[in-house]
Protein backbone atom coordinates (compact mmCIF):
# COMPACT_ATOMS: atom_id res chain seq x y z
CA UNK A 1 0.00 0.00 0.00
CA UNK A 2 1.44 3.36 -0.96
CA UNK A 3 0.56 7.03 -0.85
CA UNK A 4 1.56 9.81 -3.20
CA UNK A 5 3.90 12.37 -1.66
CA UNK A 6 3.30 16.10 -1.48
CA UNK A 7 5.74 18.95 -1.47
CA UNK A 8 4.92 21.05 1.58
CA UNK A 9 6.93 23.13 4.05
CA UNK A 10 6.94 22.24 7.74
CA UNK A 11 4.09 23.63 9.82
CA UNK A 12 5.14 26.57 11.99
CA UNK A 13 3.23 27.26 15.20
CA UNK A 14 4.95 30.09 17.04
CA UNK A 15 8.52 28.91 17.73
CA UNK A 16 7.64 25.28 17.02
CA UNK A 17 8.32 23.57 13.71
CA UNK A 18 6.11 20.54 13.05
CA UNK A 19 6.96 17.88 10.46
CA UNK A 20 5.07 16.21 9.05
CA UNK A 21 2.37 18.91 9.32
CA UNK A 22 0.01 16.55 11.14
CA UNK A 23 -1.65 17.17 14.52
CA UNK A 24 -3.36 14.58 16.70
CA UNK A 25 -6.79 15.94 17.57
CA UNK A 26 -7.77 15.95 21.26
CA UNK A 27 -10.33 13.24 22.06
CA UNK A 28 -11.81 12.74 25.52
CA UNK A 29 -10.76 9.47 27.10
CA UNK A 30 -8.47 8.68 24.16
CA UNK A 31 -5.54 11.07 23.68
CA UNK A 32 -4.09 10.63 27.14
CA UNK A 33 -0.36 10.18 27.76
CA UNK A 34 -0.31 6.42 26.94
CA UNK A 35 -2.02 6.84 23.59
CA UNK A 36 0.18 9.81 22.68
CA UNK A 37 3.21 7.66 23.55
CA UNK A 38 2.12 4.99 21.07
CA UNK A 39 1.47 7.53 18.31
CA UNK A 40 4.84 9.20 18.90
CA UNK A 41 6.66 5.87 18.85
CA UNK A 42 5.21 4.99 15.46
CA UNK A 43 6.02 8.43 14.06
CA UNK A 44 9.53 8.53 15.47
CA UNK A 45 8.53 11.54 17.55
CA UNK A 46 7.47 13.54 14.50
CA UNK A 47 4.21 15.51 14.39
CA UNK A 48 2.27 17.30 17.13
CA UNK A 49 0.25 15.40 19.72
CA UNK A 50 -2.33 17.32 21.73
CA UNK A 51 -3.64 16.38 25.16
CA UNK A 52 -7.22 15.58 25.96
CA UNK A 53 -9.41 18.66 26.27
CA UNK A 54 -8.91 20.35 29.66
CA UNK A 55 -11.67 22.54 31.07
CA UNK A 56 -10.29 25.85 32.27
CA UNK A 57 -12.37 25.96 35.43
CA UNK A 58 -11.25 22.47 36.48
CA UNK A 59 -7.63 23.44 35.84
CA UNK A 60 -7.83 26.64 37.86
CA UNK A 61 -9.51 24.73 40.68
CA UNK A 62 -6.81 22.01 40.43
CA UNK A 63 -9.28 19.19 40.00
CA UNK A 64 -7.47 15.91 40.73
CA UNK A 65 -8.48 14.18 37.48
CA UNK A 66 -7.59 17.26 35.47
CA UNK A 67 -4.15 17.53 37.04
CA UNK A 68 -3.46 13.95 35.96
CA UNK A 69 -4.64 14.66 32.41
CA UNK A 70 -2.14 17.49 31.99
CA UNK A 71 0.78 15.15 32.73
CA UNK A 72 3.26 14.91 29.87
CA UNK A 73 5.98 12.33 29.43
CA UNK A 74 9.52 13.71 29.52
CA UNK A 75 9.93 12.73 25.87
CA UNK A 76 6.99 14.87 24.70
CA UNK A 77 8.07 18.04 22.98
CA UNK A 78 6.49 20.37 22.37
CA UNK A 79 3.95 19.76 25.13
CA UNK A 80 0.60 20.66 23.64
CA UNK A 81 -2.52 21.17 25.74
CA UNK A 82 -6.08 21.94 24.65
CA UNK A 83 -8.23 24.17 26.83
CA UNK A 84 -11.95 24.67 26.78
CA UNK A 85 -13.80 27.48 28.52
CA UNK A 86 -16.70 29.91 28.19
CA UNK A 87 -15.60 32.66 30.59
CA UNK A 88 -12.81 34.96 29.34
CA UNK A 89 -11.57 35.63 32.88
CA UNK A 90 -11.30 31.95 33.77
CA UNK A 91 -9.65 31.18 30.44
CA UNK A 92 -7.09 33.90 31.11
CA UNK A 93 -6.37 32.52 34.59
CA UNK A 94 -5.92 29.00 33.22
CA UNK A 95 -3.50 30.19 30.56
CA UNK A 96 -1.54 32.21 33.13
CA UNK A 97 -1.34 29.13 35.36
CA UNK A 98 0.08 27.08 32.48
CA UNK A 99 2.71 29.73 31.82
CA UNK A 100 3.65 30.35 35.45
CA UNK A 101 3.95 26.64 36.28
CA UNK A 102 5.54 25.63 32.96
CA UNK A 103 2.81 23.09 32.22
CA UNK A 104 2.91 23.21 28.41
CA UNK A 105 4.64 24.73 25.37
CA UNK A 106 1.56 25.28 23.20
CA UNK A 107 -2.09 26.02 23.99
CA UNK A 108 -5.01 25.16 21.74
CA UNK A 109 -8.54 26.43 22.40
CA UNK A 110 -11.54 24.23 21.60
CA UNK A 111 -14.48 25.79 19.76
CA UNK A 112 -15.54 22.63 17.96
CA UNK A 113 -17.32 20.45 20.52
CA UNK A 114 -20.85 19.58 19.23
CA UNK A 115 -22.09 17.76 22.35
CA UNK A 116 -25.59 19.07 23.22
CA UNK A 117 -24.96 19.47 26.96
CA UNK A 118 -22.07 21.78 26.03
CA UNK A 119 -23.66 23.78 23.19
CA UNK A 120 -26.90 24.11 25.16
CA UNK A 121 -24.93 26.32 27.57
CA UNK A 122 -23.27 28.32 24.80
CA UNK A 123 -19.98 26.43 24.73
CA UNK A 124 -18.03 24.51 22.13
CA UNK A 125 -19.10 24.94 18.52
CA UNK A 126 -21.89 27.31 19.56
CA UNK A 127 -19.57 29.95 20.99
CA UNK A 128 -17.99 31.55 17.87
CA UNK A 129 -21.46 32.77 16.86
CA UNK A 130 -21.15 35.31 19.67
CA UNK A 131 -18.38 37.30 18.00
CA UNK A 132 -17.55 39.60 20.90
CA UNK A 133 -17.48 36.84 23.50
CA UNK A 134 -15.29 34.78 21.17
CA UNK A 135 -12.94 37.75 20.73
CA UNK A 136 -12.79 38.35 24.48
CA UNK A 137 -11.77 34.74 25.15
CA UNK A 138 -9.03 34.86 22.52
CA UNK A 139 -7.78 38.21 23.80
CA UNK A 140 -7.51 36.97 27.39
CA UNK A 141 -5.77 33.78 26.31
CA UNK A 142 -3.18 35.55 24.17
CA UNK A 143 -2.61 38.31 26.73
CA UNK A 144 -1.76 35.72 29.40
CA UNK A 145 0.17 33.30 27.21
CA UNK A 146 3.48 35.16 27.15
CA UNK A 147 5.73 33.46 24.59
CA UNK A 148 3.48 30.41 24.26
CA UNK A 149 1.61 30.22 20.93
CA UNK A 150 -2.18 29.98 21.15
CA UNK A 151 -4.16 28.22 18.41
CA UNK A 152 -7.85 27.44 17.96
CA UNK A 153 -9.98 24.62 16.55
CA UNK A 154 -13.48 25.35 15.29
CA UNK A 155 -16.29 24.29 12.97
CA UNK A 156 -17.87 26.09 10.02
CA UNK A 157 -20.74 27.45 12.10
CA UNK A 158 -24.05 26.53 13.71
CA UNK A 159 -25.67 25.39 10.46
CA UNK A 160 -25.77 26.48 6.82
CA UNK A 161 -27.79 29.56 7.79
CA UNK A 162 -25.42 30.63 10.56
CA UNK A 163 -21.88 30.32 9.19
CA UNK A 164 -19.16 31.74 11.43
CA UNK A 165 -15.76 30.44 10.37
CA UNK A 166 -14.68 33.35 8.17
CA UNK A 167 -15.53 35.94 10.83
CA UNK A 168 -13.90 33.76 13.48
CA UNK A 169 -10.77 33.36 11.38
CA UNK A 170 -10.42 37.12 10.94
CA UNK A 171 -10.96 37.70 14.67
CA UNK A 172 -8.29 35.08 15.38
CA UNK A 173 -5.78 36.94 13.23
CA UNK A 174 -6.62 40.28 14.85
CA UNK A 175 -6.22 38.82 18.36
CA UNK A 176 -2.82 37.22 17.75
CA UNK A 177 -3.79 33.56 17.34
CA UNK A 178 -0.88 31.57 15.90
CA UNK A 179 -2.87 29.10 13.77
CA UNK A 180 -6.44 27.97 13.21
CA UNK A 181 -7.83 24.49 12.52
CA UNK A 182 -11.16 24.08 10.78
CA UNK A 183 -13.35 20.99 10.93
CA UNK A 184 -15.31 21.22 7.69
CA UNK A 185 -18.64 20.47 9.34
CA UNK A 186 -21.17 22.64 11.12
CA UNK A 187 -22.48 22.05 14.61
CA UNK A 188 -25.74 20.72 13.16
CA UNK A 189 -23.88 18.02 11.23
CA UNK A 190 -22.07 16.60 14.25
CA UNK A 191 -20.08 13.86 12.46
CA UNK A 192 -22.58 13.07 9.72
CA UNK A 193 -22.42 13.76 6.02
CA UNK A 194 -19.18 14.82 4.37
CA UNK A 195 -16.66 17.38 5.56
CA UNK A 196 -16.57 20.52 3.44
CA UNK A 197 -12.95 20.73 2.35
CA UNK A 198 -13.77 23.76 0.20
CA UNK A 199 -14.46 25.69 3.40
CA UNK A 200 -10.87 24.96 4.43
CA UNK A 201 -9.69 26.43 1.12
CA UNK A 202 -11.84 29.53 1.60
CA UNK A 203 -10.53 30.04 5.12
CA UNK A 204 -6.93 29.78 3.89
CA UNK A 205 -7.65 32.46 1.29
CA UNK A 206 -9.37 34.60 3.93
CA UNK A 207 -6.59 34.49 6.53
CA UNK A 208 -3.31 34.07 4.64
CA UNK A 209 -1.43 35.66 7.56
CA UNK A 210 -1.50 32.50 9.72
CA UNK A 211 -1.37 28.73 9.17
CA UNK A 212 -4.69 27.02 8.50
CA UNK A 213 -5.15 23.33 9.26
CA UNK A 214 -7.86 21.16 7.75
CA UNK A 215 -9.87 18.58 9.68
CA UNK A 216 -12.62 16.15 8.78
CA UNK A 217 -12.79 12.91 6.75
CA UNK A 218 -9.05 12.30 6.90
CA UNK A 219 -8.98 8.51 7.21
CA UNK A 220 -5.54 7.86 5.71
CA UNK A 221 -2.26 9.46 4.70
CA UNK A 222 -3.63 9.71 1.16
CA UNK A 223 -6.58 11.74 2.45
CA UNK A 224 -4.26 14.13 4.29
CA UNK A 225 -2.19 14.73 1.18
CA UNK A 226 -5.28 15.13 -0.98
CA UNK A 227 -6.83 17.67 1.41
CA UNK A 228 -3.67 19.77 1.50
CA UNK A 229 -3.28 19.61 -2.27
CA UNK A 230 -6.90 20.58 -2.88
CA UNK A 231 -7.15 23.39 -0.32
CA UNK A 232 -3.64 24.81 0.01
CA UNK A 233 -3.89 24.50 3.79
CA UNK A 234 -0.74 24.26 5.88
CA UNK A 235 -1.43 21.03 7.74
CA UNK A 236 -4.07 18.60 8.94
CA UNK A 237 -5.67 17.60 12.24
CA UNK A 238 -6.51 13.91 12.56
CA UNK A 239 -8.76 12.37 15.20
CA UNK A 240 -11.09 9.42 14.64
CA UNK A 241 -8.90 7.83 11.95
CA UNK A 242 -6.26 6.89 14.51
CA UNK A 243 -8.66 5.05 16.83
CA UNK A 244 -7.15 1.59 17.09
CA UNK A 245 -4.48 2.67 14.59
CA UNK A 246 -1.68 4.58 16.35
CA UNK A 247 0.66 3.41 13.57
CA UNK A 248 -1.22 5.78 11.24
CA UNK A 249 1.24 8.47 12.34
CA UNK A 250 4.02 6.38 10.84
CA UNK A 251 2.05 6.45 7.60
CA UNK A 252 1.95 10.24 7.70
CA UNK A 253 5.71 10.45 8.15
CA UNK A 254 6.30 8.04 5.27
CA UNK A 255 3.86 9.81 2.96
CA UNK A 256 5.10 13.33 3.63
CA UNK A 257 8.73 12.24 3.43
CA UNK A 258 8.08 10.68 0.03
CA UNK A 259 8.52 7.05 1.12
CA UNK A 260 4.93 6.13 0.38
CA UNK A 261 4.99 2.77 2.17
CA UNK A 262 2.04 2.46 4.50
CA UNK A 263 1.54 0.13 7.47
CA UNK A 264 -0.58 -2.98 6.96
CA UNK A 265 0.02 -4.89 10.21
CA UNK A 266 -1.08 -8.49 10.59
CA UNK A 267 -3.27 -9.32 13.56
CA UNK A 268 -0.24 -10.60 15.47
CA UNK A 269 1.34 -7.13 15.30
CA UNK A 270 -1.96 -5.46 16.17
CA UNK A 271 -2.33 -7.73 19.20
CA UNK A 272 1.12 -6.68 20.38
CA UNK A 273 0.13 -3.02 20.18
CA UNK A 274 -3.11 -3.74 22.03
CA UNK A 275 -1.21 -5.40 24.84
CA UNK A 276 1.28 -2.53 25.10
CA UNK A 277 -1.54 0.03 25.08
CA UNK A 278 -3.26 -1.70 28.01
CA UNK A 279 0.03 -1.97 29.89
CA UNK A 280 0.83 1.72 29.40
CA UNK A 281 -2.63 2.67 30.67
CA UNK A 282 -2.08 0.61 33.80
CA UNK A 283 1.27 2.26 34.45
CA UNK A 284 -0.25 5.71 33.91
CA UNK A 285 -3.21 5.05 36.19
CA UNK A 286 -1.06 3.26 38.76
CA UNK A 287 -3.28 0.19 38.67
CA UNK A 288 -3.17 -2.72 36.20
CA UNK A 289 -6.87 -3.54 36.49
CA UNK A 290 -7.94 0.07 35.93
CA UNK A 291 -5.64 0.23 32.92
CA UNK A 292 -7.08 -2.92 31.32
CA UNK A 293 -10.62 -1.76 32.04
CA UNK A 294 -9.88 1.64 30.47
CA UNK A 295 -8.46 -0.17 27.45
CA UNK A 296 -11.74 -2.01 26.80
CA UNK A 297 -13.15 0.86 24.72
CA UNK A 298 -10.31 0.39 22.21
CA UNK A 299 -10.93 -3.31 21.44
CA UNK A 300 -13.49 -2.84 18.65
CA UNK A 301 -11.31 -0.23 16.94
CA UNK A 302 -8.16 -2.36 17.00
CA UNK A 303 -9.96 -5.45 15.71
CA UNK A 304 -12.05 -3.67 13.04
CA UNK A 305 -12.10 -5.71 9.83
CA UNK A 306 -10.38 -8.79 11.26
CA UNK A 307 -12.17 -12.14 11.60
CA UNK A 308 -12.46 -12.08 15.36
CA UNK A 309 -16.11 -12.73 16.05
CA UNK A 310 -18.51 -11.03 18.41
CA UNK A 311 -17.96 -13.50 21.24
CA UNK A 312 -14.18 -13.04 21.22
CA UNK A 313 -14.56 -9.26 21.00
CA UNK A 314 -16.83 -9.47 24.03
CA UNK A 315 -14.24 -11.49 25.94
CA UNK A 316 -11.47 -9.04 25.05
CA UNK A 317 -13.69 -6.15 26.12
CA UNK A 318 -14.39 -7.82 29.47
CA UNK A 319 -10.76 -8.51 30.45
CA UNK A 320 -9.70 -7.18 33.84
CA UNK A 321 -6.01 -8.10 33.92
CA UNK A 322 -3.09 -8.27 31.52
CA UNK A 323 -2.94 -12.05 31.97
CA UNK A 324 -6.61 -12.35 31.00
CA UNK A 325 -6.09 -10.05 28.02
CA UNK A 326 -3.03 -12.08 26.94
CA UNK A 327 -5.00 -15.32 27.11
CA UNK A 328 -7.76 -13.96 24.88
CA UNK A 329 -5.28 -12.45 22.41
CA UNK A 330 -3.50 -15.82 22.16
CA UNK A 331 -6.81 -17.44 21.18
CA UNK A 332 -7.06 -15.26 18.07
CA UNK A 333 -6.01 -16.34 14.58
CA UNK A 334 -2.95 -14.09 14.77
CA UNK A 335 -1.74 -14.95 11.27
CA UNK A 336 -4.49 -12.89 9.65
CA UNK A 337 -3.20 -10.23 7.27
CA UNK A 338 -4.39 -6.62 7.34
CA UNK A 339 -7.96 -6.68 5.97
CA UNK A 340 -9.58 -4.23 3.56
CA UNK A 341 -12.36 -3.90 6.12
CA UNK A 342 -9.96 -2.18 8.51
CA UNK A 343 -9.77 0.87 6.25
CA UNK A 344 -12.21 3.77 6.21
CA UNK A 345 -14.24 5.63 8.84
CA UNK A 346 -13.97 4.87 12.54
CA UNK A 347 -15.63 6.20 15.65
CA UNK A 348 -18.63 8.49 15.49
CA UNK A 349 -19.97 8.93 11.95
CA UNK A 350 -23.64 9.77 12.56
CA UNK A 351 -25.37 13.09 12.23
CA UNK A 352 -26.44 14.72 15.45
CA UNK A 353 -29.86 15.41 16.80
CA UNK A 354 -31.46 18.85 16.78
CA UNK A 355 -28.98 21.60 17.60
CA UNK A 356 -29.11 22.51 21.29
CA UNK A 357 -28.51 26.20 22.05
CA UNK A 358 -29.37 28.58 24.91
CA UNK A 359 -32.69 30.35 24.55
CA UNK A 360 -32.35 33.32 22.22
CA UNK A 361 -28.75 32.47 21.33
CA UNK A 362 -29.16 33.30 17.64
CA UNK A 363 -30.92 36.63 18.17
CA UNK A 364 -27.80 38.77 18.53
CA UNK A 365 -24.40 37.53 17.26
CA UNK A 366 -22.61 40.32 19.12
CA UNK A 367 -24.16 39.82 22.56
CA UNK A 368 -21.23 39.21 24.93
CA UNK A 369 -23.14 37.63 27.81
CA UNK A 370 -21.18 34.86 29.46
CA UNK A 371 -23.12 31.69 30.12
CA UNK A 372 -21.50 30.55 33.36
CA UNK A 373 -22.79 27.08 34.14
CA UNK A 374 -20.96 23.99 35.37
CA UNK A 375 -22.44 21.92 32.54
CA UNK A 376 -21.01 24.33 29.98
CA UNK A 377 -17.54 23.24 30.96
CA UNK A 378 -18.18 19.54 30.54
CA UNK A 379 -15.19 17.23 30.17
CA UNK A 380 -16.79 15.82 27.03
CA UNK A 381 -14.53 16.63 24.12
CA UNK A 382 -14.98 16.68 20.40
CA UNK A 383 -14.72 18.82 17.33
Amino acid sequence: MTADAITAPPLTIGPHTVWPPVVLAPMAGITNAPFRTLCREFSGGKGLFVSEMITTRALVERNEKTMQLIHFDKSETPRSIQLYGVDPVIVGKAVRMIVDEDLADHIDLNFGCPVPKVTRKGGGAALPYKRNLFRSILREAVANAGDLPVTIKMRTGIDEDHVTYLDAGRIAVEEGIAAVALHGRSLSQHYGGSADWEAVARLKEHVPEIPVLGNGDIWSAEDAIRLMGRTGCDGVVVGRACLGRPWLFGDFVAAFDGDGTLATPALREVAGVMRRHAELLGEWLGDEERGVIDFRKHVAWYTKGFSVGSEMRRKLAMASSLAELDAHLDDLDLDQEWPDGAEGPRGRTAAGKRVALPDGWLEDPYDCSVVVDADAESDTSGG
